[in-house]
């Protein structure tokens, strides 16, 4: 399984060294970055230390949305939950959802926000399951790097985890059924109730390959009786 880290305009090349350099101790190996070119500063390098690859092997993209084009599962960091509808898991809680996630997706990916105000509601809203670091007070709060060792050393033993292929496993599954619920919406006229689409298509990612399977079948049975 692939997992890469996401930062969203970083602006400090330190945070950017010292969130390689905690990729590189917990066996986390793709950083992307979302329009910023901090990592190509001597500091950031400085800060890595011994994970120099990571930032050689940095992936650039304009907008959050390019970053995770290509990802099946979206777990965004974020200080408070602002995003409505949106549940919302611990890192500890992360472990065995992802665990399972894994078993049937190649690709999942972290997200943290900007330094200083975090991801906005629109990039929340790329996300299929908020995260967010329980502390005692709301200042000081974790600096960027930290918050990269946190979620890296609580899911470092999902990159050691062994993935368990079966016959029915298909790539891209929670996406096509994301799909062909909106798809459904449209033939039923209520597209434009976005609390239902909403809470509807953000609940998906919380199904596991078993519960995704049986929908997809549903789905198949209720667009060919509106077939007829």
């Amino acid at each position: 399984m692939q997992f890469p880290i996401i930062l969203v305009s970083p602006a400090r090349p330190e945070n950017v060294g010292a969130a390689a350099r905690a990729m590189k101790t917990m066996g986390f190996n793709e950083l992307r970055i979302v329009d910023s070119d901090a990592h190509l500063q001597p500091a950031a390098r400085w800060v890595a230390h011994g994970a120099g690859d990571i930032i050689d092997n940095v992936k650039i993209y304009p907008t959050l949305a390019d970053a995770v084009a290509d990802v099946e599962f979206v777990v965004a960091t974020t200080a408070r939950s602002r995003a409505k509808f949106h549940y919302y898991a611990t890192p500890e809680q992360l472990v065995p959802l992802l665990g399972e996630k894994q078993q049937w997706m190649n690709r999942i990916a972290l997200v943290f926000g900007r330094e200083d105000s975090g991801l906005t509601n629109d990039e929340l809203s790329l996300a299929d399951i908020l995260t967010g670091v329980p502390m005692v007070a709301d200042y000081p709060s974790l600096n960027l790097g930290q918050a990269v060792m946190v979620y890296c050393y609580q899911l470092a033993s999902l990159m050691q985890a062994k993935r368990e292929q079966s016959e029915q496993t298909q790539e891209q599954q929670l996406n096509a059924l994301r799909r062909r619920v909106n798809e459904l919406l449209i033939k039923l006229g209520v597209e434009d109730d976005n609390k239902m689409s909403d809470w509807l298509t953000q609940r998906l990612g919380l199904l596991e390959q078993r519960d995704t399977a049986m929908l997809h079948r549903l789905l198949h049975d209720i667009e060919k009786k509106l077939a007829e």
